[in-house]
């Protein structure tokens, strides 16, 4: 499994998966000019995308989806509750179930908790490989822990630094959302998270959807390795995403 995160921030979110026989997009919430140009300087056709895995409808995740799927008629894997907001969809698949497959991969949801009217995270299986995808959410519900421990990859938001969050220009009802169960996960509870789920089978673990104004790279990084530190844990490979860049490409 190759994974590599093409964008991730409150202005634009698109991560590429690709196995033997599948090419997937999680989210597209850059330009669709930006998403084409990211893949061809990975040698991938647009056109050749097998699906797009949409975690919920709020722009920075959708942004470039309707052009991009008019321009290469894309699958779309939505809830029916995404997709009375998303009415130009016209190839696409209902999620009903709690697990499908998409070629060779077989994908779980894991349902967030956010202010949208529907929110997936997910867990993505190939091969005995596996990724887990979770950003936009207020808390991780504790019947998914079991399921969500020692996976290969983790890609889990690490929005803000409460700190830097109380003490910035955002007013208190904005502020209030961000804390709140159905808004996104802190610095200090990505880290609690993940100090929980990985385990000896992890091998990387992707920073996401970090706050231009209430969080920075290394104030996210030392609080991670704080805490692992603090549960005797260590990850080599901890990798943080940022706003209209590409991370190092993950092969696992």
């Amino acid at each position: 499994m190759k994974i590599i995160n093409l964008s991730s921030g409150s202005k634009g979110n698109t991560t590429y998966v690709e196995t033997n026989k599948s090419k997937l997009l999680i989210d597209l919430g850059n330009s669709s000019k930006y998403v084409k140009e990211r893949l061809m300087e990975l040698n991938v056709d647009p056109k050749d995308i097998d699906g797009i895995l949409i975690t919920h409808t709020h722009k920075d995740h959708i942004k470039g989806l309707e052009v991009f799927c008019k321009k290469y008629k894309t699958k779309v894997y939505i809830t029916s509750k995404m997709l009375e907001e998303l009415p130009y969809l016209s190839n696409y698949e209902l999620i009903n179930s709690s697990e499908f497959n998409i070629n060779d991969i077989k994908i779980v949801v894991i349902k967030t908790s956010h202010d949208a009217s529907d929110s997936n995270g997910y867990i993505v299986y190939n091969d005995n490989k596996s990724l887990v995808y979770i950003t936009d959410t207020g808390y991780i519900n504790h019947k998914y822990f079991e399921l969500l421990k020692d996976k290969n990859v983790y890609i889990m938001e690490s929005n803000h630094d409460i700190e830097m969050l109380n003490n910035g220009s955002y007013p208190y009802e904005l502020r209030k959302r961000i804390y709140g169960d159905k808004g996104h996960l802190s610095n200090v509870d990505c880290s609690k998270y993940l100090t929980n789920f990985i385990g000896d089978n992890t091998k990387y673990i992707v920073l996401a959807h970090l706050s231009e104004e209430n969080n920075r790279s290394d104030i996210a990084y030392n609080c991670l390795v704080n805490k692992l530190e603090e549960n005797n844990k260590h990850i080599d490979n901890i990798i943080i995403a940022k706003q209209n860049e590409t991370t190092e490409l993950i092969e696992i």
